[in-house]
Parts: structure tokens; C-alpha cells; sequence
């Protein structure tokens, strides 16, 4: 896949984290690429991307959502547990420059709007509070008391 931005890169791991039980929606890979601290600038730029991403066969759109397909799979997997989100970019981004599709598929037919209207509702919902789209969080029980006390520290005193 030749050229590659870092904006693919950031794609692919968005969609990694968003698509895990089923086909991730636009607001959920907006979601996620927030929680990977690559928040989206630019809609016509990942527009772009997801567009390259289903031509070169990295991306299938099932119905409304995205997957990753088995080599896309391939190209994100494998990185090491502390690799922060800078590091995983550029080693996606490295992947991504060898990588050769068997063939070309089928162009995405997405507009810009659609994009921007996905980053406005994640904008909404981020401005609710405590709304993740990613994981619902419970709510720590304010019933019970704060714990007090515990073991008092050795005094070091000698008997005699």
C-alpha cells in the first residue's frame, strides 16, 4: 500500500479496538481513535483513509459498520504490551508500506458528511459526562462506609 499516512495507521488500530465483537459504526471508530489519543482533526482525511482501507482490502463495511479483514488482522497484531500509541502508529505504518493487497476491491461509496455527523454526536455525547461509547463504567456504591483503620505499625519497643 503505497503512500502511507499515519492517519491509516490510526485507522486500523481504531477500528481494531472498536470492531471486536461486531462491526463498529463511524461514531464508535470516532470513539475509539479518541481513546487512543489520535482524536480526528480532519473528516475529509479519514474519509480518505477508510476509503483507501476498503479499496486495498484492509477494511470490509459489513451493513452499517466496519470490520478489520484477516491480513489488516495480520498487520496489527503482534506489537509489544507497554508500545505506547506513537509506537504502534509507526509500526502499523511500516506494516502497512509492505503490504501488497491480492486485489483491488470494490470502492466505498461514504460521504464527508457522514463523517463530520459522527464526530458531532461523539461530540455531544462526550459533552454529557462521563459517557464512553467504548465501555460502560459502573458506579462505585456510596453505601458503604470508608474503610478505617488497619494494622498499626510495629513500634519496635524491646521488653525487659
Amino acid at each position: 500500500m503505497y503512500p502511507t499516512h499515519d492517519v491509516d495507521a490510526q485507522l486500523l488500530l481504531a477500528t481494531l479496538i472498536a470492531a471486536k465483537r461486531r462491526p463498529a459504526e463511524l461514531v464508535e471508530l470516532v470513539a475509539a481513535a479518541e481513546f487512543l489519543g489520535c482524536p480526528i482533526k480532519s473528516a475529509s482525511l479519514w474519509t480518505a483513509a477508510l476509503k483507501r482501507a476498503v479499496s486495498h482490502a484492509l477494511i470490509i463495511a459489513d451493513g452499517g459498520g466496519f470490520t478489520l479483514t484477516p491480513a489488516a488482522q495480520s498487520v496489527v497484531a503482534g506489537f509489544p504490551k507497554k508500545a505506547d500509541s506513537e509506537e504502534r502508529v509507526f509500526l502499523v505504518r511500516e506494516r502497512l508500506a509492505r503490504y501488497e493487497p491480492a486485489a483491488p476491491c470494490a470502492e466505498l461509496t461514504l460521504a464527508e458528511e457522514q463523517f463530520e455527523d459522527a464526530l458531532r454526536t461523539h461530540a455531544s455525547h462526550a459533552r454529557q459526562g462521563g459517557a464512553n461509547l467504548l465501555m460502560p463504567k459502573p458506579k462505585p456504591e456510596e453505601s458503604a462506609p470508608p474503610r478505617r483503620g488497619g494494622r498499626r505499625p510495629y513500634t519496635g519497643g524491646s521488653r525487659r
